[in-house]
């Protein structure tokens, strides 16, 4: 699962779009390069590496590194696995969380990525880190599967619990059973770029907050956590004794992140008007005029995120 600040932010929502179209090509909100087309009803959503390599980098800037000095803290521990840490990254996607977090981290690694997708799955192993920051040697696992199979015994001798982009696609069962799993294995989990709920566009237009409320509206669909998700995350591990740390970790976007700023557009705006179908009229006239703005370097837009880190009592904590 890979939608959080995604265009769309859920799964099974969007085809991908033309693969010719320019970064900031005036079209539909529709046509969000967002996951591949499927075989058929019964085949997991497929993201396309395309959108996650386009947003790679504005992840990585946006992650809370304020977080880390605690994780590395608890990492070192004595309880700390002799043969070193053992990860395991849920909807690893093309395994961007992995390439950013692994070489900030000393002592060897063995990574285990989780995907309901194997084409992803395989991009996530090919492009994963060979080293940690001290040279320590990293390796690579894949599952194929989600959150409903992360169980404490599928965390037995886990080191930490990482996925980035997840919450916020999650119900709140699910969210309680993940925080559940860390908790029975004793072990932290480290979730970023949850959305929040906030955009912030620069200029901004009359109907930014409309587009936002739609959107969010969008995200709660199903019972999904959208913007709620790190706070209800945070509840779960808080239940379940662990210390929990919620940091901002926005994207900033300015003219430099053109192609990706053109591309979470089409899908916001697309998600809002799938929601208030009544918005389509106004939402194209919207989408022109900033993908033109886009085009010219002349938007800037801040999309809110939280990092939460949850230091899980070790051994299972009870107290």
């Amino acid at each position: 699962m890979i939608p959080g600040a995604g265009p769309v932010g859920r799964p099974g929502e969007r085809s991908s779009g033309r693969p010719d179209e320019g970064p900031c090509a005036e079209g539909g909100a529709d046509r969000a390069t967002v996951r591949l087309r499927e075989n058929g009803p019964d085949d997991p959503p497929r993201y396309a590496p395309e959108w996650l390599r386009l947003r790679e980098g504005a992840d990585a800037a946006a992650r809370a590194h304020e977080l880390l000095d605690p994780l590395r803290v608890r990492l070192a521990e004595p309880l700390a696995r002799p043969d070193g840490m053992v990860v395991h990254d849920v909807g690893c996607g093309t395994g961007s969380m992995g390439r950013w977090l692994a070489p900030l981290l000393d002592g060897a690694q063995h990574w285990i990525l989780y995907d309901r997708d194997p084409y992803l799955l395989h991009f996530a192993a090919a492009g994963a880190p060979h080293s940690a920051a001290d040279g320590s040697r990293i390796t690579v696992e894949t599952r194929r599967g989600d959150i409903a199979r992360l169980t404490p015994d599928a965390l037995e001798g886990a080191s930490l619990v990482t996925a980035s982009a997840l919450l916020d696609v999650l119900t709140a069962e699910e969210a309680g059973a993940l925080a559940a799993a860390c908790a029975g294995a004793g072990c932290p989990a480290l979730l970023t770029l949850s959305v929040a709920g906030r955009v912030d566009l620069t200029p901004a237009h009359p109907l930014d907050a409309e587009l936002t409320e739609a959107f969010n509206d969008h995200q709660r669909r199903d019972g999904l956590l959208g913007p709620d998700a790190a706070t209800v995350a945070a509840d779960a591990f808080t239940a379940h004794g662990a210390t929990v740390r919620l940091h901002p970790s926005p994207w900033l976007l300015g003219p430099a992140d053109a192609a990706l700023t053109a591309q979470w557009l089409r899908g916001w705006v697309g998600a809002a008007v799938e929601q208030r179908p009544e918005l389509r009229e106004r939402a194209d006239r919207y989408l022109t005029e900033r993908l033109a703005a886009c085009a010219a370097g002349e938007l800037r837009v801040v999309v809110h995120h939280h990092d939460l880190l949850a230091l899980c009592r070790p051994n299972g904590g009870a107290s």
